[in-house]
């Protein structure tokens, strides 16, 4: 073999190789987008429905559908092309909820002392998982695109294990993840993506004094498998320095909101 044609054959298998390893890396398909919130009040005022219809474009937009009035305004909330969440808590049931006094079989007896109004789920070895899919049909049917799933991390807390005895296991919030799948929405995880792979998103509550304090490997698997990633910051005087902060952590892909203690608002960004 003369000295041109070794030197083309290894030129060859070195692209090659190089090729094949670069086929690994998994296009990102979701890029930053505007968040916005009406389902739940930290400290300031949610974002109000009708600010929304006239403000949000393209974005994914999380309401608690199951709030008086609020179900209707979604073909409304949609037509700009919006991205619609429903919120439900699948880890707690909520005494001011209509479906309550049948979720209360399924309850531990003693409430959240954080949020007196919320019990914690006990075992979802029974009848709590059809309750939870009856609701999941009404967002489907009220056309939703995704279901959040809050409080789905409580049961890796050891200190609530032992001071509430719930039995709960990863297992349910995953079925119910699949169920979402079966009625064409999507599925976001809160605050964890321990075991939810099959989830779309996550969405992460930050505090002034507590960021990043969630599984960063974790963040940062979904934004590299296209997932929607969301941290919603809370009661800050300077959101774009630490969105900045976040983005320099994680990719630009990353999506914020933030609780501006100024305005007592949230503040919303695009990139």
């Amino acid at each position: 073999m003369n000295k041109l044609m070794f030197f083309l054959l290894t030129s060859i298998v070195l692209c090659s190789c190089d090729s094949a390893e670069h086929t690994q890396v998994i296009p990102t398909k979701n890029k930053a987008i505007a968040i916005y919130n009406q389902a739940y009040q930290e400290n300031f005022e949610k974002d109000k429905i009708e600010d929304i219809i006239v403000e949000a474009h393209n974005a994914y937009v999380l309401i608690d559908p199951f709030q008086e009035n609020v179900a209707a305004s979604i073909s409304a909330l949609k037509a700009n092309g919006n991205e619609i969440g429903a919120y439900i808590s699948i880890g707690t049931g909520e005494n001011y909820r209509e479906d309550f006094s049948a979720l209360q079989p399924y309850l531990v007896n003693t409430s959240w002392g954080e949020w007196p109004d919320e019990y914690f789920v006990n075992s979802t070895t029974s009848g709590i998982v059809d309750i939870m899919k009856l609701r999941i049909d009404k967002i489907a049917n009220w056309g939703c695109d995704w279901v959040e799933f809050d409080n789905m991390d409580w049961f890796y807390d050891d200190d609530l294990r032992a001071t509430y005895g719930f039995e709960v296991t990863e297992a349910y919030y995953q079925e119910l993840c699949n169920y979402v799948h079966q009625k064409g929405m999507k599925c976001m995880a809160k605050n964890t993506v321990e075991n939810a792979n099959n989830f779309d998103g996550v969405l992460y509550e930050s505090y002034k004094n507590e960021k990043n304090w969630w599984d960063q490997s974790g963040a940062q698997n979904f934004l590299d498998h296209g997932k929607l990633v969301i941290i919603n910051h809370y009661n800050e005087t300077h959101c774009q320095q630490v969105y900045a902060e976040y983005k320099g952590i994680y990719n630009d892909n990353l999506s914020f909101i933030c609780e501006d203690a100024a305005l007592q608002k949230y503040v919303h960004f695009n990139e």
